[in-house]
């Protein structure tokens, strides 16, 4: 009867993940179009360049993806130390992406184009919106990571339930495809 109600309550939790996914893609779904409408805009700038560092940044939560892939693998393998440490790898990799998201902003404003104030305009505030909303919900990504990285020094998915470890692990990679997308997007539509 426990692990009837474990695998009821695992499928519950993917459930609710998935909802807060398509709500948050639904977000910036909205955001994305109305990107697009206001760039219709007499007063919408096309001639800065987006910086390198958001590419960088980009290549940064792509590896970070890979690394939390293999700590996956090696849980899966039950080798424990080896997860902490692909775990660890990733947790670094997400502060680098964000240290080049800021560093990216900073390249904006040295071009001359701000996101807030009397020198603003429509174009970066929706850029400077869209990272930013990014970044509260890789906040939240952070925060599981730390959750899975406990859990996992305390041997919580050893030989039994790994749906934390795996929540986790499809919200990062959500997160992942989420930038690529918003990238993708601002780099070839602006």
């Amino acid at each position: 009867m426990s692990n009837d109600i474990n695998i009821k309550m695992g499928r519950a939790k993917k459930m609710m993940l998935w909802i807060g996914m398509i709500s948050i893609s639904m977000t910036f779904a909205g955001l994305t179009s109305a990107f697009i409408v206001s760039s219709k805009r007499a007063d919408w700038l096309s001639d800065f360049i987006i910086p390198n560092d958001f590419l960088i940044s980009t290549i940064l939560i792509i590896l970070s993806s890979l690394f939390f892939y293999l700590s996956k693998n090696k849980l899966k393998a039950e080798q424990i130390k080896s997860s902490k440490i692909f775990l660890l790898i990733t947790f670094i990799s997400a502060i680098f992406f964000v240290l080049f998201q800021f560093r990216g902003f900073n390249s904006i404003i040295d071009q001359g184009f701000y996101f807030t104030g009397a020198e603003s305009s429509v174009t970066t505030s929706y850029l400077y919106v869209l990272v930013l909303l990014h970044l509260a919900h890789l906040l939240a990504g952070f925060i599981s990571l730390v959750v899975v990285y406990y859990n996992l020094s305390f041997g919580k998915y050893i030989g039994g339930n790994k749906v934390g470890f795996e929540l986790a692990h499809t919200f990062w990679h959500f997160l992942g495809f989420l930038w690529i997308y918003l990238f993708l997007f601002v780099k070839l539509y602006h």
